[in-house]
C-alpha cells in the first residue's frame, strides 16, 4: 500500500529531525507508519520501546535491522537488572509473611476500624509498587494507597504514619542483589535503572503506547532529548490507565504533533460513532473510516466478543453464556475472577481476606452494608448481589469451565484488556451504565443527566473501536438519549 498523506507528512518531519508526537487513532496503521519512518533513515540506529514483550517480538519482525525492539524492562535488565538475577523469580510468599519479616506483627486501629497486620503488609508492598511506577526519587506519603473504609484525610494520615517506615525498609531490602525478604520483581530493577539516570544510546527513540506511560519511564525518555531524537506514538483518546498512575505524555509534548486519522479497521459508520465519543472525551483527533469496509451498527445476537466495563460485568457475562451452553473464553484468564470469588468465600465463612478491594471488611455482612449504603462502595454492589444470588461455588465452577479463545464460541473481556485487540463482531455489555441523573429538570420535567466523564468516554471509545464488521452498541446505547451524544 502507498503511504497516506498523513504518513508521508510524518516521515518528512522525522527526516527533518523533529521531536515528534504521533497521534494514531484506532486502526490507523501505527506500526506500519513507524516502520516507514525507520526505513526512511537507513543509516541511523533506532530503538523501539514497546508496551510489552509480545509487541516487541512482533515489531522485531517488521522493523529493519537498524532498529532494536525492546521493552523498557529489557533495557533496564541489560543495564542493571541482571545483577539481581539471583532474586528474580524467587518463590511466592504471602504478603503478610513478607510483612512479618519486615517487622509488621500487630494490628492497627483507625477510627474504630481494625486494620490487620495482613492488610498493613499488603499496603506496604503496594506503596513500594506505586513508588516504583513514579518518577520520584524517594518514597513519600502520596505513594501510600487509600484503603476502602479509610477514605478521610485524617484516617489516611494515620495509615501513612505506620506504613511509610516499613515501605522504606522494604525498598532498602530490595537494594541487595544476593538475598532479601521482599520478593524481587521486574518493576524493582526498572526503578533502580531509572534512578541511575541512564543514557540510551541511539540516533532516535520510538516510544509506543505513549498515552499510557508510567512516570518512571516518562522521566527516562525525557532525559534522552538532548542527545537523541524522540518520537512518541499513541492515541490520547485511549489513555485508560490513569487510575493506576499512568500518564498521557502525548498531550503537551514539546515537539511537532501530527495525526493518523484514516482507520483501516472499520468503515465510515463506526468511524462516526467513534467520533461521537472522541468529541465527548475532548480528544485531539477525529477518524475517517475505510469506505470498502461495510461495518454495521446493529444487534449482534451471536457476537465474537463481549466487552465489559468491570470484572463483575465480565463474570455476569461468563455465567450467562455458560448457562446458554456456549464455550466461553475470558481475555487474560480467570485468575482475577477466581480471586474475587475466593475473597467473598473467605468473608462469608468468617475469615479475613487479603484481596485489595475487600481487605478491610471482617465479615460479609459489613461488606453488604458498605455496598448498599456507602456511596464509595456503590461499584461493589453488583458483585455483592452476584454472590448473594449465585453463591461462590457457582462462580468458581464457572471460572473452571473457561476455554482457550481459539476453541470458544465467544470471548468475554473487560475493555481495558481488550485494548490492542480486534474482533469481527463485538457487543458492548450492559455494565456500561449511564451517568446518574442530577436533581435538575429540563423544560419537559425530565431529569437532566450530568456531563459524561472524559475517562469514561475514552474507555467507551476503546471498546467500540475493537469491532471490524459489526458493533452492537448494547450497554452504551444510552448515549443516543444523552445531550452530549445528540448532534447539535
Amino acid at each position: 500500500m502507498s503511504p497516506t498523506p498523513e504518513q508521508t507528512s510524518a516521515a518528512d518531519a522525522f527526516r527533518a529531525g523533529d521531536h515528534l508526537a504521533l497521534q494514531a487513532g484506532a486502526g490507523t496503521g501505527k506500526t506500519s507508519t513507524l516502520t516507514l519512518l525507520a526505513a526512511s533513515a537507513p543509516h541511523r540506529r533506532g530503538r523501539y520501546i514497546a508496551f510489552n514483550k509480545a509487541i516487541a517480538q512482533d515489531a522485531a519482525t517488521r522493523f529493519p535491522p537498524t532498529v532494536t525492539c525492546k521493552t523498557a524492562h529489557a533495557l533496564a535488565y541489560a543495564a542493571v537488572g541482571h545483577r539481581y538475577a539471583r532474586r528474580l523469580g524467587g518463590p511466592r510468599r504471602a504478603g503478610w509473611k513478607t510483612g512479618q519479616a519486615l517487622g509488621i506483627t500487630k494490628n492497627l486501629r483507625i477510627a474504630g476500624r481494625e486494620v490487620t497486620h495482613k492488610a498493613l503488609s499488603q499496603t506496604v508492598l503496594k506503596t513500594v509498587t506505586r513508588y516504583c511506577h513514579s518518577a520520584d526519587r524517594t518514597i513519600t506519603r502520596h505513594h501510600v494507597p487509600r484503603l476502602r473504609g479509610l477514605e478521610t484525610p485524617e484516617q489516611h494520615t494515620q495509615l501513612t504514619e505506620t506504613v511509610l517506615p516499613f515501605a522504606r525498609k522494604a525498598w532498602a531490602d530490595l537494594q541487595h542483589p544476593e538475598d532479601g525478604v521482599v520478593r524481587f520483581d521486574h518493576d524493582h530493577y526498572l526503578k533502580i535503572w531509572a534512578l541511575s539516570d541512564p543514557r540510551i544510546e541511539a540516533d532516535y527513540l520510538l516510544l509506543d503506547e505513549a498515552q499510557d506511560t508510567n512516570p518512571v519511564l516518562e522521566h527516562v525518555i525525557a532525559a534522552q532529548r538532548d542527545h537523541t531524537q524522540v518520537v512518541v506514538v499513541g492515541d490520547s483518546a485511549q489513555a485508560i490507565y490513569g487510575w493506576r498512575g499512568a500518564r498521557d505524555i502525548m498531550t503537551g509534548f514539546n515537539g511537532t504533533t501530527l495525526t493518523l486519522s484514516q482507520s483501516f479497521r472499520f468503515g465510515p459508520h463506526l468511524a462516526t460513532e467513534a467520533n461521537r465519543w472522541l468529541t465527548i472525551a475532548g480528544a485531539p483527533i477525529r477518524l475517517t473510516g475505510t469506505t470498502t469496509i461495510p461495518t454495521e451498527l446493529a444487534p449482534a445476537p451471536h457476537p465474537q466478543a463481549v466487552l465489559c466495563r468491570t470484572n463483575i460485568g465480565a463474570l455476569t457475562e461468563v455465567l450467562t453464556h455458560l448457562t446458554a451452553g456456549h464455550r466461553v473464553a475470558l481475555t487474560g484468564g480467570g485468575d482475577s475472577l477466581r480471586n474475587l470469588a475466593l475473597a467473598a468465600r473467605d468473608l462469608k465463612e468468617g475469615r479475613h481476606t487479603v484481596h485489595p478491594e475487600l481487605i478491610l471488611f471482617p465479615t460479609w455482612g459489613e461488606l453488604q452494608d458498605y455496598a448498599e449504603t456507602d456511596p464509595a462502595g456503590r461499584d461493589l454492589k453488583p458483585f455483592v448481589d452476584l454472590i448473594d444470588q449465585h453463591g461462590t461455588d457457582t462462580l468458581l465452577a464457572a471460572v473452571d469451565q473457561l476455554v482457550p479463545e481459539d476453541t470458544a464460541h465467544v470471548t468475554i473481556s473487560t475493555a481495558h484488556r481488550a485494548k490492542g485487540r480486534e474482533w469481527n463482531t463485538v457487543r458492548i455489555a450492559d455494565d456500561f451504565t449511564p451517568p446518574k441523573d442530577t436533581d435538575q429538570r429540563d423544560h419537559t420535567g425530565r431529569p437532566v443527566p450530568p456531563p459524561i466523564d472524559e475517562a469514561e468516554a475514552r474507555l467507551a471509545y476503546v471498546a467500540i473501536t475493537r469491532a471490524r464488521t459489526c458493533l452492537d452498541l448494547g450497554g452504551l446505547s444510552w448515549i443516543n438519549n444523552h445531550p452530549a451524544g445528540i448532534p447539535s
